[in-house]
């Protein structure tokens, strides 16, 4: 099997914790990378796979790391829906050139077993990145305190290099097996970025937060936590576009509305509450020190007035658009409307919405 040594003399990335010392690292067993490059390491070389039939026999057994695999999947992993006449003998030759190649960095024989029906590889949290990964998110659901629950996801995302088993050359897996992995680093993004709200740190996270919604458009958890963000950070008109964004991409792109979360969510934006149980926010195109300050009887105690429940309902039916600086967008036969309706209004009213401060129609 073709290789490619990419780190001579340094230890491969780990996602390790402060507590793993280095003379833990330079001890410790060869392990497998899958989150990323199909690869093995040793602590102080990283060899990364070259495309091949061993190279996708071994990624899918260790995305089934303890497990039977059997010997059909592997066939289809290895050579697609066309196997060779002698496909278990072929399987066979491919297991022994994975052995061949474990003895050379000191993978015991017996990491792949044969089992009636497959083959199993055996793993831990110490031999392969994904087990490592997993079992780091355990532990910080399982924890106490946020800050270290929050380092323990931050560190299992570490392990993660892509382009995911970029040099594994298998349709079998790139359509059924790797989007369960994306999903489950989606998950672990979610769990730091709701760490980081739980700490109050919703300012600091919103750059990281755009980001992963560039890169998942449609995952409706990452656009939750991105529009509470927003929102706890007094920018509600940008809140509010975000879910115009999500909710376009998937009624056009995917045919469905958004979930109930999603949805509620919205609605708490829109109605200036508080989100998810957290303390309350303040009424829409007020940040929050302004909020904080205001004298008794304003500000986020006070039911919102009858002109603002109608703008946020035409905001929310997209007949209104809020910019930034707190200014609505009309459409201009609504804005027409808006116009002539001013003729009935008190005395008081502005007669010209185009004349109404921030916060109010523009």
């Amino acid at each position: 099997m073709r290789k490619a040594v990419v780190k001579t003399g340094a230890p491969a990335p780990d996602g390790a914790l402060p507590e793993r010392t280095a003379a833990a690292a330079a001890t410790s067993r060869p392990r497998f990378l899958v989150l990323g490059l199909l690869a093995i390491t040793d602590g102080r070389e990283t060899v990364v796979l070259q495309p091949s039939k061993p190279s996708s026999l071994l990624a899918a057994l260790l995305l089934h790391p303890g497990a039977v695999v059997s010997a059909d999947l592997l066939q289809r992993v290895v050579w697609g829906n066309r196997p060779p006449a002698g496909g278990r003998s072929a399987l066979h030759t491919c297991v022994l050139r994975l052995r061949r190649l474990f003895a050379k960095y000191g993978v015991a024989d017996h990491a792949i077993e044969a089992v009636p029906g497959g083959y199993r590889l055996h793993a831990d949290a110490d031999t392969l990145d994904l087990l490592r990964f997993r079992e780091l998110l355990a532990r910080a659901d399982a924890g106490d305190d946020p800050e270290s629950a929050l380092d323990l996801a931050r560190a299992a995302l570490r392990l993660w290099k892509g382009p995911l088993l970029g040099n594994v050359h298998s349709d079998e897996l790139h359509r059924d097996h790797v989007p369960r992995l994306v999903e489950e680093r989606l998950l672990a993004v979610e769990r730091v970025f709701d760490g980081e709200l739980r700490l109050g740190r919703h300012r600091e996270m919103i750059a990281e937060a755009r980001e992963a919604v560039r890169t998942g458009p449609g995952h409706e958890g990452l656009s939750a936590l991105l529009i509470e963000a927003l929102y706890r950070s007094g920018r509600r008109a940008e809140a509010l576009a975000e879910y115009r964004r999500i909710h376009t991409y998937l009624t056009s792109e995917l045919g469905v509305e958004p979930g109930p979360a999603l949805r509620d969510l919205h609605g708490a934006v829109l109605r200036g509450e508080p989100t998810d149980g957290r303390s309350a926010l303040p009424a829409a195109g007020v940040p929050p020190s302004v909020a904080a300050e205001a004298p008794a009887g304003l500000g986020r105690a006070s039911p919102p007035a009858p002109g603002t429940l109608v703008l946020r309902a035409l905001v929310n039916a997209g007949l209104l658009e809020e910019d930034p600086s707190g200014r609505y967008r009309v459409h201009d036969l609504l804005r027409l409307f808006v116009r002539a309706a001013g003729a009935s209004l008190p005395a008081a009213a502005p007669p010209d919405p185009t004349d109404l401060p921030p916060s109010t129609v523009g």
